[in-house]
């Protein structure tokens, strides 16, 4: 059920979501719906020997708690702990005003785990579904967030997002001399590990499409450069070398493309580079400073940021023609351009009265809407299912990551247990 929005104040612990003593980001939920769907995740059953390293149900509530959108009931007012649909009592739970019920089974297999897991609808007094996932033995986590996938679609008709993740940068000063690493982890800020890292500043990690590479800016040349490099094997390559700025790489929707900002021919402009053929192609041509490009979801336009009308506002490039037109009007500097997978949403930087927040603005109409109330937002990133988007911002001084759904109802903060946080990268799908 999603109403009207109220803000609320609770933090989940870190124990409470079993990120596990090597995470290095929490979860702080700081707003939520007004009235989010009671959900009860009931106490897997485990039929192997020993104790499973995961809280699996536990991981599947901290999802859908995390959404917003749901009200998990929490284990200690259960009434029951039913493992299975027949040993669900439906009027112990509408006691409790639980809408549905999740129980499930975990089995061990010769290669890992299988889940079966069930949905009951309370009210209609009926299950829904009994679905299956399984893992190898490193990949408890994975299962608990592709279960709750399935079922925060099954409920809101919106695909899941738990079984992605995050790249970001993390600045530590530890020692005197900072260091900088490419961090990646789940979505939850859960295992968390160093891609690479590096002496010298490294910003704006872009994924690939298919979620196997990443392509960012590293000054450890001396200068910035744009690398690529392979999340499985840690294979890279250099891609840009040269003088001035080389900056903002972003991957083409087919993923044979890099858009990029070059000024190896004196003035900042975006460039096309093919990866099979390693031809550039410059885009833009004006005696501004453009900048920060985006690709339209269908690949046929690249939208970005430019001066060229006074202040940095977001324009959009039509490739087969070069035609430009403005997009944004309202606020005195709106930049970092973001599409929905839809292509409907364009997220920005919005600057209004002295104030940088994350905003988004409806394609079509215009339309702008303020997301965010802190001051020193940037760096969005939108899930691939197109109802949140991570951001950086400050709090205390220190950078932190930040969460909010595009209709501003949803909220939470991911600060860092060590070292400053920013330029968060939501992956794609991995199917």
């Amino acid at each position: 059920m999603i109403k009207n929005l109220l803000k609320t104040a609770f933090i989940i612990a870190v124990a409470s979501i079993s990120l596990g003593a090597r995470a290095q980001l929490v979860v702080d939920i700081t707003s939520g719906i007004d009235d989010p769907t009671p959900i009860a995740v009931s106490p897997f059953s485990w039929s192997g020997s020993g104790v499973l390293a995961e809280d699996v149900s536990g991981i599947i509530s901290a999802d859908l708690r995390r959404s917003g959108l749901f009200a998990p009931v929490p284990k200690e007012d259960m009434l029951s702990f039913p493992k299975n649909p027949e040993e669900v009592v439906f009027r112990d739970w509408r006691i409790l005003g639980t809408e549905y019920v999740v129980t499930g089974r975990i089995e061990p297999q010769a290669a890992g785990y299988l889940l079966t897991f069930d949905l009951v609808n309370i009210f209609g007094r009926q299950k829904m579904f009994t679905k299956q996932v399984s893992g190898g033995s490193q990949q408890l986590r994975d299962v608990a967030h592709r279960a709750a996938d399935e079922i925060f679609e099954a409920i809101t008709g919106i695909r899941g997002a738990f079984s992605t993740q995050m790249i970001y940068v993390q600045e530590d000063t530890r020692g005197g001399r900072p260091s900088y690493a490419l961090m990646q982890a789940d979505i939850d800020g859960a295992r968390a590990k160093e891609i690479r890292r590096f002496s010298a500043p490294v910003m704006s990690p872009m994924w690939s499409p298919n979620g196997q590479e990443v392509a960012y800016v590293s000054f450890e040349t001396g200068r910035p450069a744009i690398f690529r490099e392979n999340l499985r094997t840690g294979a890279r390559q250099q891609l840009t070398n040269f003088k001035g700025i080389n900056s903002s790489p972003t991957w083409s929707p087919d993923g044979t493309k890099l858009a990029m900002v070059l000024s190896k021919d004196g003035n900042p402009e975006i460039y096309v580079l093919d990866l099979n053929t390693r031809k550039f192609t410059r885009m833009t041509r004006h005696f501004s400073i453009d900048t920060e490009p985006n690709w339209m979801p269908d690949g046929k336009s690249l939208v970005f940021t430019s001066d060229r009308g006074g202040k940095p506002q977001i324009y959009q490039l039509t490739l087969a023609t070069g035609q430009v037109d403005r997009l944004t009007f309202d606020g005195d500097y709106n930049a970092r351009p973001r599409v929905s997978p839809d292509g409907k949403t364009l997220v920005v930087v919005h600057r209004s009265r002295g104030v940088f927040t994350i905003a988004t603005m409806d394609i079509n109409t215009g339309r702008m809407r303020v997301l965010t109330e802190t001051t020193l937002d940037e760096s969005p990133s939108i899930a691939p299912n197109g109802a949140m988007l991570m951001y950086a911002t400050k709090r205390g001084g220190k950078g932190i990551l930040a969460a909010v759904s595009l209709d501003a109802g949803v909220k939470y903060n991911l600060p860092s247990q060590r070292g400053d946080v920013r330029e968060p990268a939501w992956s794609p799908y991995f199917d």
